[in-house]
């Protein structure tokens, strides 16, 4: 069989499948072979760990398919986008890609950028971060502030991973209880801070920690398992109910184009809570 190269990078991108599912693959192959080839780049495999794992388990032969890319970033894209149409994640795990997505894109106009300074300065707006975040939010059906938030919930996430890859496991399999939002405030955390709540989850004794100088307190912390949801839209009712008299004020005023913006802010908050619940 030909050898191919596993990327801790990548693997984590493609979840092991649940036992029931993972069992049903294996009686498929063991029954008819290996009939959907195994995606490599460079020899790395990008797509078809499950199979590679049982046709490696039990000797059997399997086919690849070579595909081609420029960098890493491009291929993490590929393997993101694919497993998003395939596959039912988590709110985190989903999270956790279009953050990855975003911060890719970043990436590869940066190198783009570097590499031609002229060519930069006669591009039109697609090429801004602002407009790769804009163009993200269209494709995965969200706000452009999701994704920024997402971009900050992925960079923690492979901080902590950094620290400790078993952590980052737990998180996006869903075995530690760690909200979004305090993801998205410890990207901003120190090392020390971001280490020492990576060996908490990998040791199983993470009990919630607000990092320090972010806005969270613990009793945010405390109640991330207990229908977060929940208290997202009384926050999102509770902040609309408050600033309700003020928007009567601008509309009796004439100012509709103000008060449509702040009434699309708090739409885009209620269509990211429910594409999230």
């Amino acid at each position: 069989m030909r050898e191919v190269i596993i990327d801790e990078e990548f693997r984590v991108l493609l979840p092991s499948l649940d036992g029931e599912t993972f069992r049903l693959l294996e009686e498929s192959i063991l029954q008819h072979g290996c009939r959907d080839p195994l995606v490599l780049w460079n020899d790395i495999l990008i797509d078809g760990y499950n199979r590679y794992k049982i046709c490696s388990h039990h000797n059997i032969p399997f086919n690849t398919v070579d595909m081609e890319f420029d960098s890493r970033d491009e291929v993490l894209i590929w393997i993101i986008s694919n497993q998003v149409s395939r596959r039912n994640l988590t709110p985190i795990q989903l999270s956790h890609f279009r953050g990855l997505h975003y911060n890719a894109e970043k990436k590869i106009q940066g190198t783009y950028d570097r590499g031609s300074q002229e060519i930069k300065k006669s591009q039109n707006e697609t090429f801004h971060f602002g407009s790769t975040a804009n163009r993200l939010a269209e494709q995965y059906n969200v706000s452009r502030n999701t994704i920024i938030r997402n971009a900050s919930l992925a960079e923690a996430i492979s901080i902590i991973g950094e620290a400790s890859p078993e952590a980052k496991r737990k998180i996006l399999d869903g075995e530690v209880q760690i909200s979004k939002k305090t993801l998205e405030a410890l990207s901003g955390a120190s090392e020390e801070e971001i280490e020492a709540v990576a060996a908490e989850i990998e040791a199983g004794i993470y009990k919630g920690r607000a990092p320090r100088g972010s806005e969270l307190t613990q009793a945010d912390i405390a109640s991330d398992s207990i229908l977060p949801e929940i208290r997202q839209l009384n926050a999102i009712i509770s902040d609309f109910a408050s600033n309700f008299n003020s928007m009567f004020r601008q509309l009796s005023n004439g100012g509709s184009v103000e008060v449509k913006a702040v009434l699309r802010s708090y739409i885009d908050r209620l269509e990211d809570l429910y594409k999230n619940m």
